[in-house]
């Protein structure tokens, strides 16, 4: 009887349940054109090592076919396959408007699900002659309006009414508002996205949002409403600003302009469209007076225009549109996430520095706006000014804000608690200047809200240090901050835009934290257009400013990001898609510039260095900067490895083999020109030089330690164990120091608390990270204090090697997990977790005592190879059972002072006694 019940319990299978469903890296997607979406899920499981082994995909046209698993767009049928993510749409042609419904179950080695919940997308215009709607503006400007240098435009309202006389199945509009827009059915805003829609080159490509608004139309009368303010379509500057540092004209592509089509299903069959035409009303005459992305905006109360967006209301005193030429770029559907409101923070104090002045202080370097409540008569005015730092005397500085006037101006109406909010606009500050402020203001008068892309947060860090748990909480809010439609390089200033060169390693150690897929599949598509025939990509995109400079560095982040989604998410899409124009550009780079396969072109040097002295923005003394030939050279090295990459991808072995013999030649001139045999130094043995040649595999084999030990006695003894590198250097530092053994280095590196550090800007004030190691001393012209390029790879150096959660060496998307903490003298514990596209993986490590333990979640049909810190496999324990001794655990190998294991899905507890 025992018998027959352990062979049933051995038998029995396990549960597996398919959960979190995605489209296209989204849930339930509302508005995407591409013809055949990625499709992932995961399983989970109670029992430990479950591996799918074949799935199955339902997509249909209505749900009553999907309950009865009829697929009438596609069944996949039963697939062999242990692919659970990326898995391709390949099913009947989808047309416009289609919902597509879905499910999928999986059979695995320890059973199969059953189906999964329905889930659902929706699909956009797939043929752009679907759009019946015209664009329509009011292409001419007003008294107060200024055209030229520092713009100024009032915002455009527009107000269209029409009616429904049956009843409605469904309706769906499709929108795009030019810089920006706000659309409202019947009073009622659509959708919670602000600043939208994505910036973009808008004579490349114009992105429109889709939205289901069934639920906003009545029966009878109906009417839309849409204000359109500036954004970046009608640009914040015209003109070169000539102060230091030199600025260029941001491009300007016209008076403010929209799309709009609306098409009401009504359950007798019948369909109702409503487009934007010369049918519309508009006004320029309405409270936002103002409206500009540097400089604020201007709103008054009293010209507010009440029911201007309901039916009924008067308009014959507004005007009749203009029908507008299109923008140049192709419409398409927004894939990336609009910017949304995702936090509200209260003021932490209200403080008075002089008579009639009260600075506002959110305890937080936030990026949003002020939410403001406020009494008193009308035509009184209230002006916000906004800042990132103090004086001595308390008032606001604005000395690093340069040519933005950073300033929001509201005009009362003479109402009772008046409440009000900026629409198009945006600042950077953690302090807000209150003057003309009725009476004594409070911190219950104020609300900052906070913006940026909607994404998931998919990684939570945090150690027994303060120091780094607090870096990690500045590079969190200083990374979604300046995600807006593109990652920008600051949020404050007369600047924000898209710079290539901060984003690049940055990339990786970011999508530990959010799921940012979709908006760097989006900057991809920027660069990509942003490039010129000839081949040359630009510094920033989208091109706002037209900083072609043919760097390496700069224009490298291209190819860095592309395998940054395929690595931490398993899309190769994006390499196949921006291939070939990334050949182009860098045959562009080779053809113009290459002498005897050296690379000359570098403009920016190791940016923003520590330099020798704390006035001092950029070094010049010669030892401490890093030859630009030979960081040309070795970024166009490791561009030609990526590409050998990306070609064998695609079986492109040809071109691999070209790009490989391309690589080699410039290994051999690199070397010939760079390195001291004798030595073992590059160039002038700054650590960027050496570490970026032992990083990108350029150091002839045999002399890899004695490079490192240059970096090592550099790092030490002339810079006293402090950083010493710039925004091309900091991308390797934390990871190569710890490659080669020396992860005590970095723990010393990341906690520092004096200059130069990260832990420094903490000390003196930080909540975010600055721009320059001496972001509080040096010149005010550049020193934003919420930027993320000096992190480099230290957000990677945490999940990957403090926390050990990285892909298993030729793994992606973490199917194949490699998981090995780095146990440093100084941190007690460190507790990570990782939702990747397979699901959640978790490190939580302790040492007390003698002891180590350690907790890991390893996702469904995933696996880990780990290294648990232990001299021999008897110490170790899992669960409280001998490690030899539990089913599923497989001993690999001992390595140095690591007992390896390999194991399947599941949760694990390991301690080890020493």
């Amino acid at each position: 009887m025992a018998v027959a019940f352990l062979f049933q319990a051995c038998t029995q299978e396990a549960k597996i349940e398919v959960s979190h469903l995605r489209c296209e890296f989204m849930e339930n997607p509302v508005g995407i054109d591409i013809a055949n979406p990625s499709l992932s899920w995961e399983i989970g499981s109670d029992a430990r090592g479950v591996k799918q082994t074949g799935y199955r995909v339902l997509v249909a046209s209505s749900l009553e076919k999907l309950n009865a698993d009829e697929g009438d767009l596609w069944d996949s049928q039963s697939v062999r396959s242990e692919q659970s993510t990326n898995v391709l749409y390949n099913g009947k042609s989808l047309a416009s408007r289609t919902t597509c419904y879905w499910k999928v179950k999986t059979t695995t080695n320890l059973g199969s699900s059953g189906w999964s919940q329905p889930a659902q997308w929706i699909m956009a215009f797939t043929d752009n002659k679907d759009w019946k709607a015209t664009w329509i503006g009011l292409d001419k400007s007003f008294p107060g309006d200024i055209l030229k240098e520092k713009t100024r435009l009032a915002a455009r309202y527009f107000r269209k009414e029409f009616q429904n006389e049956k009843k409605i199945e469904k309706a769906m509009l499709y929108i795009s508002g030019l810089g920006l827009y706000e659309a409202y059915i019947n009073g009622k805003k659509i959708g919670d996205q602000v600043l939208a829609p994505t910036p973009t080159d808008y004579t490349k490509s114009v992105k429109y949002n889709t939205f289901n608004v069934t639920d906003l139309l009545t029966a009878g009368d109906n009417s839309i409403g849409v204000v359109l303010g500036n954004g970046r379509f009608f640009n914040m500057r015209t003109v070169e600003d000539k102060s230091f540092p030199p600025l260029p004209p941001t491009q300007n592509y016209g008076y403010p302009k929209m799309i709009l089509q609306l098409e009401v299903f009504y359950t007798d069959g019948s369909q109702q469209t409503v487009v934007s035409d010369d049918s519309w009303k508009v006004t320029a005459n309405g409270p936002i007076l103002a409206n500009n992305e540097y400089d604020g905006e201007e709103y008054d109360a009293r010209k507010e225009m009440t029911g201007w967006n309901n039916p009924g209301y008067d308009d014959k005193n507004w005007l009749n549109v203009d029908l507008t030429d299109a923008p140049q770029g192709t419409l398409e559907a927004q894939l990336n996430s609009n910017i949304k409101i995702m936090e509200t923070l209260s003021p932490k104090s209200v403080s008075t520095p002089k008579p009639g002045v009260y600075v506002l202080d959110m305890g937080q370097n936030m990026v949003g706006w002020i939410s403001m409540r406020v009494n008193g008569k009308a035509g009184e005015q209230v002006k916000l000014r906004f800042a990132e730092v103090l004086n001595d005397d308390g008032t606001i500085y604005l000395g690093n804000i340069r040519n933005a006037r950073v300033t929001d101006i509201y005009t009362l109406k003479g109402a009772e608690n008046e409440l009000w909010e900026p629409s198009f606009t945006y600042h950077g500050f953690r302090y807000v200047e209150v003057t003309g402020y009725p009476g004594v203001p409070t911190v219950n008068d104020f609300e900052g809200k906070v913006i940026y892309d909607k994404m998931e947060t998919i990684g939570h860090f945090e150690t027994s240090d303060s120091t780094i748990n607090q870096i990690y909480k500045n590079a969190y809010w200083g990374i979604r901050g300046n995600y807006r439609g593109m990652p920008t390089d600051c949020p404050q200033r007369d600047e924000r835009m898209g710079w290539l060169g901060d984003r690049a390693t940055g990339s990786h150690g970011e999508s530990f934290i959010f799921n940012n897929h979709n908006l760097y599949v989006k900057w991809l598509d920027d660069i990509e257009e942003a490039q010129t025939p000839e081949g040359s990509i630009p510094d920033v995109a989208p091109a706002y400013w037209r900083n072609y400079n043919d760097n390496m560095t700069w224009p490298g982040t291209y190819l860095i990001i592309a395998n940054m989604l395929y690595e931490q998410f398993g899309d190769a899409r994006p390499i196949v898609k921006h291939y070939d124009s990334m050949k182009k550009w860098m045959k562009y780079m080779r053809d113009n510039y290459m002498e005897e396969h050296i690379m000359p072109r570098d403009l920016y040097g190791d940016w923003c260095m520590p330099p020798e002295s704390p006035e001092m923005i950029h070094s010049a003394d010669p030892a401490r900067k890093t030859d630009g030939i030979l960081l040309g050279t070795s970024f166009y090295y490791h561009m030609l490895g990526l590409l050998e990459k990306f070609a064998l991808l695609q079986n492109k072995t040809e071109e691999a083999t070209d790009f490989s013999n391309q690589a080699a030649l410039v290994k051999e001139a690199y070397n010939a020109r760079f390195f001291n045999k004798e030595t073992a130094q590059y160039s002038n043995n700054t650590v960027t030089a050496n570490l970026l040649s032992l990083q990108l595999g350029l150091v002839p084999e045999g002399f890899e330690e004695k490079v490192f030990s240059n970096i090592v006695d550099k790092t030490m003894n002339e810079f006293n164990g402090h950083v010493s590198t710039g925004l091309v250097g900091i991308q390797w530092l934390m990871r190569g120091l710890s490659n080669y053994g020396r992860g005590d280095i970095a723990y010393k590196i990341v906690t520092n608390r004096d200059y130069p550090s990260w832990g420094y800007m903490i000390e003196n004030g930080a909540t975010t990270i600055w721009e320059l190691w001496n972001g509080n001393t040096a010149d005010p012209t550049m020193n934003s204090h919420n930027h993320v390029m000096l992190l480099g790879d230290l957000i990677v150096w945490f999940y990957e090697y403090l926390a050990g959660i990285q892909n298993l060496s030729g793994s992606t998307g973490f199917r194949n997990i490699h998981m090995q903490p780095l146990v440093v003298d100084g941190v007690n514990y460190v507790t990570a977790t990782h939702h990747s596209t397979q699901g959640l993986i978790k490190s939580a490590w302790r040492k007390t005592g003698n002891s180590f333990e350690w907790e890991v979640t390893i996702p469904g049909n995933s696996s880990a190879v780990v290294y648990i810190p232990a001299k021999e496999k008897k110490q170790i324990t899992e669960s409280g059972n001998d490690i030899s001794k539990v089913r599923g655990i497989k001993f690999l190998r001992q390595e140095k002072e690591f007992v390896v294991f390999e194991i399947g899905s599941g949760e694990y507890r390991f301690n080890v006694i020493n």
